[in-house]
Parts: structure tokens; C-alpha cells; sequence
């Protein structure tokens, strides 16, 4: 291993250099493990040892399958209208990479994503072995949210949790969402498996407030959390004082979840700011509305499918959807094409960007395997499927994939992204 003292540095970055030296890093693929974060945090003033309420005011660290980012959201969106300055870290993004990190509910700026990468890119220019994608930028997010004087930072786990680069963080709270099935390849094959990996979030006699659990999954969670001495909650009742923008039962869930995490870090917030923040939490592709009959949505596991489909017949009761999928090749497909089958009346399959998506002939042949089968058509592109599916009389729900999620965004915004920032 090179100890390595950074090299002479070189010109800055444009914002757009950055994302391409950014995503070149890909090419290091995914390795878990905390030693990479933990040096690149030090080499950026940063050590580990203080890089907790000391540097942030307040850690909150969310893990778990699905919901773990709405729950950051309505942390972040509460904690703003309390008049807290808040930072968000999250992943991935739907269009363009600024969304990752936020600061008082503001993107981070082009200007400070180019400064901030040239600065890591100089850093680690000799490091063997090299930071991956994630190692990199969540030094971005935290160097970013350190600088900007943070009071509340919301860090979402990237993949799992006792290897995430965001667990070399010292939180103030533990948050963990309803764990399922997902990244089995990292993970492990069974349910205790995950959750195990996801529970070590939990740190030495920090509070946890956990969503309710299947027996397995909350007996692992249990168990952690007595070996560290760490008190836990586990918050069985759902939020339904006050309107909250984000349909769905799950999401009274998820932000009865919230509220638990800010009371248990001893943040102070009234009912005022929690009505507040719930009814104006803005989160793209969280069965986001784009018109009257056009619902986007990114699940993209089969649990977070089976919620979307009991989302869709809390607003649209017997109605069937014109269906315009695209999953990613390493997903359950059968699992998340029968949780979305008795939603459908009919499926458009187009082809996306994405070299990680499943081939539409492939979505095609699980669909006519399912029973009942279920008719699909495929397009050659995502206008193309869209274009068919308004001609359609059906409400249209577009799903399966938060990437293909935020292609689609970026084509009705009229302004298809780059290939570094839709690439995820």
C-alpha cells in the first residue's frame, strides 16, 4: 500500500470534468469497508474520532431496505422548518448529482462539487488502494456539510451498513427502516443475513429507533443493539395528526419514524414544524404525480413493489394502470412483475440507458410467465413507450427502477442529463 503523500497537483475541475473523473471511478467498483473513508476523511482534516457532533451538531444515520430515504427527507424537511440549518445525504439521484447532497434544503452547488472532487482527486491521485465511487463522494458530503456548519446531519446509508462508508461517521442516532430483501450479492441470501449487516449501524449506547420488523429481522436488530447497550424503540404506531405530501400508508410509517429519530437525538421541534415539514417534503419518485393520469415511481425491489401496488389502489381503487417498467438486471424480476401484475392492464417495455437494466425481452418473458400472464409491448426508447402509454385510456404508472425513474424525469423536464449524471 502506498503510503503516499499526494502528488503535485494538477489544474482544477470544471463541474463537468468532475463527474467524469468521478464516474471513471466505477471502474474500482464496489468494495465495502471502512479503512479507504477513514483515511480519505483524515487526509481532508477530518478524522474519524471527531467527525460526530462535534463537527455536525447532530447525526442521524438511516439504514434499511426501503424507505430509508423518505424518512431522511422528512428528518431534513422537519428539521428546516424548525429553522434548523440541516444537511442531507443521500443516494442515488434521480437527474442530476447535486441532489446527493443538500444544505438547508439547497443542492450543492456545481462550484463546490468541482472544488471539493479536485481536492479529493488531488489527495488520493497515489492511493493503492484507490477510494471507490461511494469512499469519494461521501468525503464530498461530509467535507461539504462540515464546511457549511451543518446543526442536523441526515446520512443515508449507500449499500447495507457495517461496511457503508457512511458508518465510519459517529452518530447520535441509529435509524432503521423496514428491512427486506435487496443486494442479496453483498448481503447475504437470508433475511437474518441482511439484517445483520444493516443492524451494525447501530453504535456503543446510541439510541435506536427501528420500524417494525418481521420476527427474524427484529430479533437480529434486538440483539445488537443489547451488545452495544445501545436503548432501542421500536415505533409501531403510524403518523396521522397532519397531512403529509407523500401518499401512501408506509409513508405515515415512515414519518412516524422521523419524528421518533429527532425526539430520540433531543432535537427540539414542535407539532407546528412537524405539520410544517410533512406537508411540504418535496421527494422526486416517491409516487410522484407528474400530471393528472402519470404516476412515477422508483420502486424498485419486490417490497417496495407490493407497497406501490397497495399505494396505487388507496388512489385509484380498482383502476388498472398502463404500466411502463424497467428493472435493473440483478433484481428479483418474478417477484417484482407478480406484486405489480394485479395493479396492470397492460405493460410497455421500453429500453433504457442504464447498462445495469434487465433487456426488455427478458421483463417480457417473466410477464407471460406469471399467472395470470400479462401483455407487454416493447419500445425502442422511453419517449416512444410514454408516447404509447398516453394513447392509451388507462392512468399510467412508470416504475420498477429509481435510474429509470430519473431518466424519465430528465426527459419530461426537456433536458436529458449528461451521461455522467444519469449514470448510477
Amino acid at each position: 500500500m502506498n503510503a503516499g503523500a499526494a502528488s503535485k497537483p494538477r489544474p482544477p475541475l470544471t463541474y463537468k470534468e468532475a463527474l467524469v473523473w468521478l464516474y471513471g471511478l466505477q471502474r474500482f467498483g464496489i468494495k465495502l469497508g471502512l479503512e479507504n473513508i477513514t483515511r480519505l476523511l483524515e487526509a481532508l482534516d477530518l478524522p474519524v474520532t471527531r467527525v460526530s457532533a462535534q463537527t455536525f451538531g447532530q447525526v442521524i444515520h438511516v439504514a434499511g431496505t426501503n424507505g430509508k430515504g423518505s424518512v431522511c427527507a422528512m428528518i431534513d424537511s422537519i428539521g428546516r422548518a424548525q429553522g434548523y440549518r440541516t444537511g442531507l445525504f443521500t443516494s442515488p439521484h434521480l437527474v442530476t448529482f447535486r441532489e446527493r447532497i443538500r444544505v438547508g434544503g439547497e443542492m450543492i452547488s456545481e462550484e463546490a462539487v468541482a472544488n471539493g472532487l479536485t481536492t479529493i482527486r488531488n489527495l488520493i491521485a497515489n492511493w493503492d488502494p484507490h477510494p471507490t465511487f461511494f469512499e469519494v463522494v461521501t468525503a464530498l458530503a461530509v467535507k461539504h456539510l462540515s464546511d457549511t456548519k451543518v446543526e442536523i446531519a441526515v446520512l443515508e446509508t449507500g449499500l447495507g451498513g457495517r461496511l457503508d462508508a457512511t458508518n465510519a461517521i459517529q452518530s447520535n442516532v441509529s435509524v432503521i427502516t423496514a428491512i427486506d430483501f435487496d443486494h442479496e450479492k453483498w448481503l447475504g441470501k437470508t433475511l437474518r443475513d441482511i439484517a445483520a449487516e444493516k443492524a451494525c449501524i447501530i453504535k456503543a449506547g446510541i439510541p435506536v429507533v427501528c420500524a417494525p420488523q418481521r420476527p427474524e429481522v427484529e430479533e437480529v436488530v434486538r440483539t445488537r443493539a443489547a451488545d452495544c447497550g445501545a436503548p432501542i424503540q421500536f415505533v409501531t404506531e403510524s403518523y396521522n395528526e397532519t397531512p403529509i405530501a407523500l401518499p401512501g400508508s408506509h409513508q405515515k410509517q415512515n414519518a412516524a419514524l422521523a419524528i421518533a429519530a429527532l425526539r430520540a437525538a433531543k432535537i427540539d421541534v414542535d407539532e407546528s414544524a412537524i405539520a410544517q415539514g410533512l406537508s411540504g417534503i418535496e421527494w422526486h419518485a416517491r409516487f410522484q404525480r407528474w400530471d393528472e393520469r402519470t404516476i412515477i415511481d422508483g420502486a424498485h425491489n419486490a417490497s417496495a413493489a407490493r407497497r406501490l401496488a397497495e399505494t396505487w389502489r388507496q388512489i385509484f381503487g380498482d383502476r388498472r394502470a398502463t404500466l411502463v417498467l424497467a428493472i435493473l438486471a440483478d433484481k428479483n424480476l418474478r417477484d417484482i412483475c407478480e406484486a405489480l401484475a394485479p395493479i396492470s392492464e397492460s405493460v410497455l417495455l421500453p429500453k433504457i440507458r442504464s447498462e445495469r437494466a434487465a433487456g426488455p425481452e427478458e421483463i417480457a418473458s417473466v410477464l407471460a410467465k406469471i399467472t395470470p400472464p400479462l401483455s407487454s409491448s416493447i419500445a425502442p426508447n422511453i419517449a416512444d413507450a410514454l408516447f404509447l402509454a398516453r394513447a392509451k385510456p388507462n392512468p399510467i404508472l412508470i416504475t420498477g427502477s429509481l435510474h429509470f425513474a430519473g431518466e424519465v424525469l430528465a426527459l419530461l423536464h426537456g433536458a436529458p442529463a449528461s451521461f455522467e449524471e444519469c449514470a448510477q
